[in-house]
């Protein structure tokens, strides 16, 4: 037996483009995206604390995580990635389903899955939630 071919670009056996609409997303745009995201969070964090001085981890952990699930279920992507021209998808196409963007968002929060990649270039929170990162 042989093994398949590798894909000579990410996304190719999803059936996505190499570049451009609808292409998975890169490193440096999704890291950009999350470093907006946790920003915002950080920000909401700050003001909610009584000296407005530190912030709470945990907090601005759900916060994220929070406007994660919100975001991604209602425009399909965080702020970070419609800022930066991305949108989260269904593999199976079609509509995101309820529970897809909290399994997303929780195991993203958790950070370590989100660093765990595939040959198409999705962490394991968006393999877990049947889900894949692209280019708008």
């Amino acid at each position: 037996m042989t093994d398949p071919p590798a894909p000579r670009w990410p996304g190719e056996r999803l059936g996505l483009p190499e570049s451009g609409p609808r292409s998975v997303a890169r490193f440096g745009r999704r890291l950009g995206a999350v470093c907006i995201d946790w920003a915002i969070a950080t920000v909401l964090s700050l003001a909610a604390t009584r000296d407005g001085l530190t912030t709470n981890g945990l907090l601005t952990s759900a916060i994220f995580c929070a406007e994660q699930i919100l975001f991604v279920l209602l425009l399909n992507g965080g702020i970070g990635h419609l800022l930066l021209g991305m949108r989260v998808v269904p593999i199976r196409g079609g509509r995101l389903v309820w529970w897809q963007p909290i399994v997303r968002a929780v195991l993203l929060t958790l950070a370590v899955p989100a660093l765990i990649w595939d040959r198409d270039q999705r962490g394991l929170h968006d393999r877990a939630a049947g889900t894949v990162l692209v280019r708008v």
